[in-house]
């Protein structure tokens, strides 16, 4: 049996899928990881036991087909985590993953500074705690040992393909989300680095998204290694979010992609460079002359799942929460949320941002927290989405992440952009975008475009409700955000897609 394998290194866990000629899958596999806390706003994992979750996962599904090794690998990891390495090239810290919040002080200063600006011009990487660069800059101010002992700074995917090949490489993709590479050149930027007094040499080779090198036992974890075959050719991939659109076929000029699983998201394809006068949404590389422009939310499912648990205490199922949610009508009774528990990325770009339900009356029920809940999550998409739909004219909507699994979630995007949604039979998008560059590197042919399967067509009615809730959801932020945040106690951390 021939199978082309991704490996998608995601923020709770490593997932293995193998996929046929046509792009269906045959089976998967994944294996979680912890995240840790050690300091409130601290995210961080043990950069070893993502190795090994990637091992493993893959290991079980070549198990599992009990056949040959895969025809290709190829990989798809998350952005923005920081790993420094010593001399003899071992960790000196764990990996600071996209969540973690302590650099926030000092995104917040460069934020309003003349270089943070043109850093961000440069870069296309909003100024935000999430980017390593505020992260290096942290670790300069607050850990200078580290620092100066640190011989590289690399992202997780570099420390696995480290453990495999034995050298630092990072792909377009992930390098577009440093905040140190400049996005115009697709090199790292000679300014940034000696604003933070570090050379080339501190970073990794950067390679294109097609990028190959034919495996060689050398991986080895706890006496354990990959069961690929030497020689099977591996392609370096790029990063997750640009992938998923590769993944869904959002990559029409007219297409974005929206997903929303624990956090959420809204990405677009361009053949240009493009960012924003405002610093809302980001500009990454995808591949060739292509970049994916957006913004992501830390808001996503995770905020239903904390009103079901946290809030309602209730043991319904999220079906059932989704029939409550379908007897109210649109707009919830002038019941708003604003979503932020969890701090916010675009378009706010605010680590302190806080959570509110707006205009509670007497007459309001769980059922309204609940439909209330689910629209303050997609007017948090679609505040990044708004931003998009002024670059280009969207036609389709393409849907992804456990949310389409609901009609009514589905329906309630579809009213809110005014613009028809559209779910496909891809899945695992990310892997299979990965997998997809991977073929593209070997001249196989590509996937044909998966089936829609449904699709939903905008209310003109509902959208007008929903514009009136809209602009109520962007007053109250704006009109609270500074009371929202003061003497703030720093936000718990918990995990995120």
């Amino acid at each position: 049996m021939q199978y082309y394998l991704g490996i998608d290194i995601g923020t709770t866990s490593a997932k293995a899928v193998a996929f046929s000629l046509c792009g269906e899958v045959i089976t998967a596999d994944s294996c979680s990881y912890k995240m840790y806390h050690p300091q409130p706003s601290w995210s961080e994992q043990d950069p070893d036991e993502v190795f090994k979750a990637a091992m493993v996962s893959s290991n079980n599904v070549i198990s599992s087909l009990a056949t040959v090794s895969p025809k290709l690998v190829a990989f798809s990891s998350y952005m923005h985590g920081l790993i420094a390495i010593d001399k003899d090239d071992q960790p000196l810290t764990k990996c600071i993953i996209w969540a973690d919040n302590r650099a926030t002080d000092i995104a917040d200063r460069l934020k309003e500074s003349g270089e943070g600006r043109a850093f961000y011009q440069s870069t296309g990487v909003p100024v935000h705690a999430m980017s390593p660069l505020c992260k290096l800059i942290w670790l300069k101010e607050n850990e200078p040992a580290i620092f100066k002992k640190a011989s590289k700074f690399i992202s997780i995917k570099e420390y696995i393909y480290y453990k495999m090949f034995g050298e630092y490489i990072i792909d377009t993709s992930v390098a577009s989300g440093t905040g140190l590479f400049n996005i115009k050149n697709l090199s790292w930027d000679e300014k940034i680095l000696n604003f933070l007094d570090i050379t080339p040499a501190s970073l990794s080779k950067v390679v294109s998204v097609k990028h190959q090198l034919p495996f060689k036992q050398i991986a080895v974890f706890s006496g354990n290694q990959f069961l690929i075959s030497p020689g099977t050719p591996l392609i370096i991939g790029g990063s997750d979010g640009a992938l998923a659109n590769l993944g869904t076929g959002a990559v029409d000029p007219h297409a974005m992609a929206i997903s929303i699983g624990t956090s959420g998201a809204a990405r677009i394809v361009s053949d240009k460079v493009e960012t924003d006068t405002g610093m809302r949404t980001f500009c990454y590389h995808l591949k060739d002359s292509l970049y994916i422009i957006g913004g992501a939310s830390n808001n996503g499912a995770v905020v239903l799942e904390w009103l079901k648990d946290k809030l309602l205490e209730t043991k319904e199922t999220y079906t059932e929460l989704f029939e409550r949610a379908a007897a109210i009508t649109p707009g919830s009774e002038d019941l708003i949320l604003i979503p932020y528990i969890l701090g916010e990325r675009a378009p706010v770009w605010n680590s302190n941002a806080r959570g509110v339900y707006f205009g509670l009356n007497i007459n309001h029920t769980k059922s309204h927290l609940i439909r209330a809940c689910m629209e303050g999550i997609v007017y948090a998409i679609y505040s990044i989405a708004k931003i998009l739909l002024e670059k280009q004219v969207i036609t389709e909507i393409h849907a992804t992440g456990g949310f389409a699994q609901s009609s009514v979630w589905l329906q309630m995007l579809a009213d809110i952009c005014n613009i028809k949604v559209c779910v496909s039979g891809a899945a695992e998008s990310s892997a299979l975008g990965a997998v997809m560059i991977g073929m593209e590197a070997l001249n196989i042919g590509p996937f044909a475009r998966k089936e829609i399967l449904s699709t939903y067509e905008p209310d003109l009615l509902n959208h007008e409700v929903y514009m009136k809730s809209f602009e109520r959801f962007e007053r109250i932020y704006d009109s609270l955000k500074d009371e929202l945040i003061r003497d703030t106690i720093p936000l718990p951390q918990m995990p995120l897609k």
